[in-house]
């Protein structure tokens, strides 16, 4: 199933990607950021599971915003997965 995450406080503006069971693919950034970041980000996170993705990239700050497009991956996962139960 297809997910779409709006983020809160970073450049890109939604996070779209499809789960399989409890694993990520097709991840895509949309609306802004860093390319070389929204470039590598799905490509190192593809097939991983759910909690392999929130263990690694939870917690990763970008400058003072208290977030980052990494941890709002982490946070976009978790929830689709968890509303998907």
């Amino acid at each position: 199933m297809r997910y779409t995450f709006k983020t809160h406080n970073t450049c890109a503006k939604n996070i779209e990607f499809e789960l399989d069971g409890n694993k990520v693919k097709n991840v895509k950034f949309l609306g802004g950021g860093c390319p070389g970041n929204l470039q590598a980000l799905p490509r190192l996170v593809e097939g991983m599971t759910v909690d392999e993705i929130e263990k690694k990239l939870s917690g990763i700050m970008c400058g003072m915003k208290g977030t980052s497009c990494a941890d709002q991956l982490a946070k976009a996962v978790r929830e689709a997965y968890n509303n998907k139960k």
